[in-house]
């Protein structure tokens, strides 16, 4: 039997046996386990979600692999073929955290100003993005007079505009309406279907991770760890309204609620 092409692309990102515990509060008391051994590969130009009940780690495995917290245990390695020995990563977290004083188009450029790029290529990158994020007249505006939606695509604007070769996303929708969250959602979609990008989404909104996903990683109540893999064999592109009344949707749906079930420390199920 032939092997699978997509099995011989070299992983992106491999997580390796990661383990992570914190000092007790309590004097004498152990360590609390955050993560234990958990596992994981993405491959080049996939995108995969991490879902997994409240608390379970997922904000702070992607804190490890964005080098925010040092690896205590195990392992964390990226492509070989990264630029300058270099992976770049964008990370979008679930604030926007623009900042007040400088402008839409200067908040975008901000990346690519700390990079060292040269200002007219910072111009005319960030007006593209922003472009791209259908905020093409807002460059002048300041955060606090574009709403909450907007700020958000101004923030995915900063995170892909420096072309990361890997994106990390901290439910970046989640604070949103869900009308805009689905709007946003599907902008974010087109953009990954036209540029393939590597992604590694942490979502809480099981819906989003099968309509943007390749496929769902599932963590375990802490110490947090896989427990369950999914293959989202929808066809792309896909439309989020007819996604949701599909069987393969529901399903897919319904799995991923039992296994979250299984292993939160509220299901009622197995658990360690």
């Amino acid at each position: 039997m032939s092997q699978n092409p997509a099995a011989r692309v070299t992983p992106a990102l491999s997580v390796d046996s990661l383990s992570f515990s914190v000092r007790h509060s309590k004097a004498g008391q152990p360590d609390q386990p955050i993560l234990r051994d958990l596992t994981l590969q993405v491959k080049t130009r996939e995108f995969v979600s991490i879902v997994g009940p409240s608390g379970c780690g997922k904000s702070t495995l992607l804190n490890f692999v964005a080098g925010l917290q040092h690896v205590q245990s195990g392992s964390i390695t990226f492509a070989s073929d990264s630029r300058d020995g270099v992976t770049p990563l964008g990370y979008m977290f679930q604030q926007h955290a623009l900042l007040p004083w400088l402008t839409v188009q200067k908040n975008v450029e901000l990346g690519l100003d700390i990079a060292g790029v040269a200002a007219p290529e910072q111009r005319q990158r960030a007006a593209a993005t922003i472009a791209d994020m259908g905020l093409a007249g807002y460059e002048d505006h300041y955060p606090s007079q574009i709403s909450g939606g907007m700020c958000q695509r101004v923030s995915l604007a900063r995170t892909l505009v420096t072309n990361p070769d890997l994106i990390l996303m901290d439910e970046p929708f989640g604070a949103l309406d869900a009308q805009t969250r689905i709007f946003i959602q599907q902008m974010f979609s087109r953009y990954w279907e036209e540029h393939k990008k590597t992604v590694l989404l942490v979502t809480h909104d099981l819906a989003e991770a099968i309509f943007l996903s390749d496929r769902i990683l599932v963590m375990g109540a802490r110490p947090g760890r896989i427990v369950a893999e999914y293959a989202v064999n929808i066809p792309r592109p896909r439309d989020a309204d007819s996604l949701r009344t599909s069987p393969e949707f529901n399903i897919l749906l319904s799995a991923l609620w039992q296994e979250i079930k299984r292993y939160s420390q509220f299901g009622g199920g197995a658990h360690d």
